[in-house]
């Protein structure tokens, strides 16, 4: 555990053009903050919205081409929704946690617990194009750190992160799917507090608290699908991943 930062900074990146499958994602980042007259430098944490990764690795379903299973139909009327969508996120999910008109809560196949799967129509710029999550967030969060490493020579951390809502507090909020280059839990048990006491129970999700910092320039919509969070930190790691982040189901109140 490292000694908090006093000072942190958070940077929108803006100007990147509408992003297409196949789109080299890092250099385009790269291109935006240099332009910007605000480089990549050693130890930044860049996060990346989910939705400009799944379009460039061509994450999306044209509705118009997807039939609905008679379970999609049968769910989709439970829940109220297109049945096509329906579909689509049962492809992406592996076990229905709640299904009430209006809300489809599932854990998907990659683990994670989310509205729809994570399957989204919002900012795909297509009428009839849903987005998905990146088939392994963590591994694009890999990618796009060693591309982004080999072009601005400094080391770096990145982070995959999407809405999520939450249990108990109302409103979503950014969270990490995916990260590369740091830890994203800071464990502080067997640590003592500034009384000297030992702590117990204390792990603080460090990748979801800088997702959701960039999330306050990002937004959910208005371009800017990427920011860098400056002086956070935070212990390095060329090994961790977000899939610590995951609550094992036998702790999980709410499952």
């Amino acid at each position: 555990m490292q000694s908090p930062s006093r000072r942190i900074e958070i940077i929108a990146i803006t100007g990147l053009p509408q992003v297409q499958e196949g789109d080299d994602l890092a250099a385009m980042i790269v291109d935006a903050s240099t332009r910007q007259g605000t480089p990549l430098a050693a130890e930044d944490v860049v996060v990346v919205a989910q939705k400009v990764v799944s379009k460039a690795e061509g994450a999306y379903v044209d509705l118009a081409r997807v039939v609905p299973s008679d379970r999609a139909i049968e769910l989709g009327a439970t829940v109220q929704k297109d049945p096509r969508l329906v579909e689509v996120v049962l492809q992406q999910t592996a076990k229905i946690i709640r299904a009430t008109p209006g809300v489809l809560i599932t854990e998907t196949i990659h683990g994670l617990v989310c509205a729809n799967a994570g399957v989204d129509s919002s900012n795909s710029a297509l009428d009839g194009r849903v987005i998905t999550l990146p088939l392994d967030s963590d591994d694009s969060a890999r990618i796009i750190r060693s591309r982004l490493e080999s072009l601005v020579g400094v080391p770096l951390a990145v982070i995959v992160s999407d809405s999520f809502g939450r249990p108990w507090r109302e409103g979503s909020m950014n969270v990490a799917i995916g990260v590369a280059g740091i830890e994203p839990l800071d464990d502080s048990r067997g640590h003592e507090d500034d009384h000297g006491r030992m702590l117990a129970a204390t792990i603080v999700a460090v990748a979801d608290e800088v997702a959701s910092a960039a999330q306050l320039l990002m937004g959910e919509f208005g371009g800017v699908p990427a920011a860098i969070v400056r002086g956070a930190n935070l212990d390095r790691s060329d090994s961790a991943d977000a899939r610590a982040l995951q609550r094992n189901p036998r702790f999980d109140l709410f499952r």
